[in-house]
């Protein structure tokens, strides 16, 4: 497991990439809600599901994703009086299924009144095989995670 947080390159290009980008597999885009994260976990498990990724390693990706997507419900949008929006992406990448969930909100800021136990992100450190954050845009995160596509 490798967790590297990258400022935001200056070329305009998302997170890790070295080339041009991918096209994704997966892209969704849902309000910024926790009633969305099941919807969005479980497409990301399907595609995993779909490279044949093992069941231990489905199970990570679905846990991962989940405390991705529920830091930006929790954490993105909390001074904005309108909620924004939670994106999903993801796709295959030399043998690896790679995941991107963005938001646009205040960006990865220190919160004194933090509802969590703040174990979200050390736990996704030790699902995922690689863990990129940086900023998404002029605001918001970028969480970007890879996992090694382990064969059933």
């Amino acid at each position: 497991m490798t967790f590297v947080e990258p400022v935001a390159p200056a070329s305009g290009r998302r997170l890790g990439d070295a080339a041009a980008p991918s096209p994704a597999t997966l892209v969704r885009r849902v309000p910024a809600e926790a009633g969305e994260i099941a919807g969005v976990r479980n497409a990301a498990v399907t595609l995993a599901e779909e490279q044949g990724m093992a069941e231990t390693a489905r199970a990570d990706v679905a846990l991962a994703v989940s405390e991705a997507c529920t830091n930006v419900v929790m954490h993105a949008y909390i001074d904005d009086p309108a909620r924004g929006c939670l994106t999903v992406e993801a796709s295959h990448q030399d043998g690896a299924l790679v995941v991107a969930v963005r938001d646009d909100g205040r960006g990865m800021l220190f919160r004194t009144d933090s509802p969590g136990l703040g174990l979200g992100l050390p736990l996704i450190g030790r699902l995922a095989h690689r863990v990129e954050i940086g900023q998404n845009g002029a605001r918001g995160t970028e969480v970007r995670l890879t996992f090694v596509a382990a064969e059933q």
